[in-house]
């Protein structure tokens, strides 16, 4: 019997978004919410879709950080996994997780946030990683996605190009937003808002 899990982490995993801590703990409060306020335009617009998830993500991406150097941000990013990340973690996603993988499941975090700060964690739970990339250009984040965000039907473009889901005997899909949906739809075990 083969199992695998695959899970949301913000929202789904922890209690906060973890790209709008991220973005916290690099720049503080003040330039937080000054950023948020300078790009309230687009926010909005995609709020009431006329913009895409992925092209609002990338121009607050690229007003906090782009031409960032890469080991700049990476640094950033291994300090907020040890720093932020244990505590943003529900206790009750964590048991499940660590009991699917005593049942022998393979498990595999996919995620709209960048794999850039998602990478320590996962590797220190043992999980596999699926996550947004992001553009780098000459050593330096452009605030632009690789490709396109993991969020919506890609997490299950990004899912199938991995894995042959007809191997497995069951499928384990935890997700918290109508941009899970789609993933859920792949579980013949699906959970919504499982933790809270």
């Amino acid at each position: 019997m083969r199992l695998v899990a695959f899970f949301d982490f913000d929202g789904t995993i922890t209690n906060k978004d973890s790209l709008l801590e991220f973005i916290r703990y690099c720049k503080g409060r003040n330039a937080f919410y000054a950023g948020f306020i300078l790009n309230a335009p687009y926010l909005v617009a995609y709020k009431l879709r006329i913009i895409s998830n992925q092209r609002a993500k990338e121009k607050m991406l690229h007003h906090f950080f782009g031409n960032m150097p890469v080991e700049v941000f990476n640094h950033h990013c291994e300090s907020f996994f040890q720093e932020i990340i244990p505590s943003l973690i529900r206790p009750k996603a964590l048991k499940e997780i660590k009991k699917l993988q005593e049942a022998g499941a393979e498990v595999v975090i996919v995620s709209a946030s960048p794999e850039n700060w998602l990478r320590s964690w996962c590797i220190s739970m043992h999980v596999k990683l699926i996550g947004t990339r992001l553009e780098i250009c000459n050593n330096r984040i452009t605030g632009k996605i690789d490709g396109n965000n993991c969020h919506g039907k890609e997490k299950v473009s990004r899912i199938k190009k991995s894995f042959d889901l007809s191997v497995f005997t069951s499928v384990y899909c935890y997700g918290d937003t109508p941009g899970d949906k789609p993933m859920l739809s792949l579980g013949n075990h699906a959970f919504y808002k499982p933790f809270r």
